[in-house]
């Protein structure tokens, strides 16, 4: 039986890998220590999701409680199922900026430490295994806020004609730029992807995701835009908005779109690949537009709180390009965007998050 090894398999992006990798035909197995909880307190635990996928998908997953901290604890793991393992999807992080200043070490240990230790481990007992990696936009620090930009009625544009009028592409440089102490330990973790690639010729690959989101997003304020959007709107919640008038933009793609991805990567792997992976062109926003949507799918008016600072290291701006994707990869195709996304996020949570008493 080939075997898939998801981290973060509770999460928003682990959870779709393990359901698709599964609906495939192969045994997942699933690395998930519920740190999000730690992170963002119970209204951020994914310990719900795990119960579910168990329910759903019984022998063909296998959960383990594990930290990716803990060299010894991954190491069995990998002992036990050696080249059994067909591919590697590695999805557990710290996502937050706000977070990661609060505890830099903690930030550090696991976003690039834990990365480590899956590739060595990857290395040691299964090193035809292809090695995904869930990086972030964050890599290129604000060095996108730099871009020559035009202020509209709903959002912030670039000019006409940039070569990146559709989307940032992979040449965009991370050097001399501002990257918060976040984006600095998914720096570390992209580069050693890379690393292990090319020095070890491994099969890797680091997607440089945008605003990653669906309907088993665990939403909260400091991680989830869209789904916190929802949330907010749903349950009358008070939203912050950090700076940029509220016309900041985000591009958006949908946990689907990301793993249909991950599938075509994994049956044609590459080694050392980089790839900008986004909503583009197709699916992205400003927080004053999805706020008007947010409004006409829940009927409920949006409740905000102005701040005019905006967060350290935040993309005033953030369209990213997948051509360098879609040239390897002609196959792949996005079928969300935005509304269809915030409509399938209210569909799913309309029972769960409602308004307090």
């Amino acid at each position: 039986m080939s075997v898939v090894i998801v981290t973060g398999s509770a999460g928003l992006i682990g959870s779709e890998a393990v359901r698709h990798f599964a609906s495939l035909g192969l045994e997942v197995v699933g690395i998930d220590n519920d740190m999000r909880k730690q992170f963002f307190g119970a209204e951020a635990s994914t310990a719900w999701n795990v119960v579910r996928l168990a329910s759903d998908l019984g022998d063909a997953y296998t959960h383990h409680d594990v930290d990716i901290r803990d060299r010894d604890a991954l190491a069995a793991i990998f002992r036990r199922y050696g080249k059994d393992v067909a591919l590697v999807v590695h999805t557990a992080a710290q996502p937050s900026h706000d977070w990661a200043v609060r505890d830099p070490f903690t930030d550090f240990d696991v976003n690039a430490g834990g990365t480590l230790n899956m590739l060595q481990n990857v290395r040691e007992h299964c090193i035809e295994a292809p090695f995904i990696h869930c990086s972030t936009n964050k890599v290129y620090g604000d060095r996108p806020n730099s871009l020559p930009l035009v202020e509209q009625e709903t959002r912030w544009e670039i000019e006409a004609g940039h070569p990146y009028e559709n989307g940032i592409k992979e040449d965009m440089s991370i050097d001399a730029c501002l990257h918060s102490v976040f984006g600095a330990s998914k720096v570390a973790a992209d580069v050693m992807v890379q690393e292990y690639g090319r020095y070890f010729d491994m099969k890797t690959a680091c997607f440089r995701g945008g605003t990653l989101t669906g309907p088993a997003h665990s939403a909260t304020e400091l991680h989830g835009f869209l789904g916190y959007v929802m949330r907010c709107a749903m349950e009358r919640r008070t939203y912050k908005i950090f700076g940029y008038k509220g016309k900041m933009v985000r591009d958006a793609i949908h946990s689907h779109d990301v793993v249909a991805a991950f599938e075509a990567f994994f049956r044609n792997p590459r080694s050392a690949a980089v790839y900008n992976l986004g909503g583009g062109r197709h699916s992205n926003t400003s927080h004053l537009e999805v706020f008007s949507l947010a409004q006409q799918i829940t009927g409920n008016e949006m409740v905000t709180e102005y701040h005019e600072a905006n967060r350290v290291g935040d993309h005033q701006w953030w369209i990213g390009s997948n051509e360098r994707f879609q040239l390897d990869y002609p196959d792949w195709k996005q079928v969300y965007d935005v509304p269809m996304i915030c409509q399938e996020i209210y569909e799913a949570n309309v029972d769960k998050w409602t308004p307090e008493a």
